[in-house]
């Protein structure tokens, strides 16, 4: 059971990581902000990499490995853990984490469409009908109704416009990240090393950030921070080395839609721990939008 549904079960744990992983970098980029946080990640994250496949394969870095595949690889993790992670990461710090991670049950669909877009694969009625469902179940969390006397019912947003924006484009970036990534993992020799790969290029895109910005003094004083350093620590952990790992495991034995579809449960998963660490009040209208918007990536994929 466990050896035919290998890519499945890589994707669950893949699920479980990154719900510890959000929880630890909300609030780690509480206490010193999310660019701080994305960098110092990295850097603990390929530090365990690194240690890993030297004790595990002999070798601290990759090698051998074909270049179109280290492209990709490359190219994904820039565009996946640097721009689609610097995203979410704004957007954890906003909306905090079970809203953002609610928004990213678009990946799926959107991972679809790029797949479409880059290898012609269609999308049946199926797809289009669990692509609404995810929708709807999201605009069932994010917008509320009023309705004022004497005037029509009209729609705001139940939470901030800006941390939608930036989870939104965290979806895009790691669904994009992830169909690249799928390209250059099997050619590669371990998942490990091909994370260290996908790590490396997103460490280089926060070091031109950073600099480009200026922030390198607010970003080397955070390690001040003590408590900040615990989560962000544990978030490395379950993350860029358990998390980033053990999606590209995933990816290599099953589709990268069905891998985000499971990942998707994160909102699910991360509701007792919202309401448990961050005291936050759940209702039965985000609960149940929560339900639809996952079901709806599952339907996405039953076709």
């Amino acid at each position: 059971m466990i050896t035919t549904h290998l890519g499945e079960f890589a994707a669950l744990l893949t699920a479980v990581f990154w719900t510890f992983t959000a929880l630890a970098f909300t609030d780690a980029g509480n206490r010193i902000g999310s660019l701080a946080v994305n960098f110092w990640r990295l850097i603990v994250g390929m530090l365990l990499l690194t240690a890993f496949v030297w004790i595990y394969y002999g070798v601290p870095i990759p090698k051998d490995i074909p270049s179109d595949a280290f492209m990709w690889l490359a190219l994904s993790g820039f565009v996946g853990i640097f721009l689609g992670d610097l995203f979410l990461f704004k957007a954890f710090v906003i909306t905090g984490p079970r809203v953002a991670l609610l928004i990213m049950s678009l990946s799926p669909p959107l991972a679809a469409f790029i797949s479409w877009i880059a290898m012609g694969e269609l999308l049946t009625y199926w797809d289009l009908f669990g692509m609404i469902l995810t929708i709807t179940g999201i605009m069932i969390v994010i917008l509320k109704g009023h309705k004022a006397e004497g005037q029509n019912m009209r729609f705001a947003l139940r939470h901030s416009s800006k941390g939608i924006f930036y989870a939104v484009l965290g979806a895009i970036g790691q669904a994009s990240g992830l169909v690249m990534s799928k390209l250059g993992v099997l050619q590669a020799h371990n998942a490990f090393s091909a994370t260290q790969i996908r790590v490396a290029a997103g460490i280089v895109g926060f070091v031109i950030l950073i600099t480009v910005l200026r922030r390198w003094t607010p970003v080397m004083q955070s390690l001040k921070n003590k408590r900040a350093l615990v989560s962000l620590t544990v978030g490395s952990f379950f993350g860029p080395f358990l998390g980033i790992s053990f999606s590209l495991i995933a990816v290599s034995y099953t589709n990268p839609g069905i891998v985000q579809t499971i990942v998707s449960i994160n909102p699910i998963l991360i509701i007792p721990f919202s309401v448990w660490f961050f005291k936050e009040k759940i209702t039965w209208r985000e609960l149940i939008g929560a339900i639809i918007a996952v079901g709806g990536v599952m339907v996405f994929f039953i076709s």
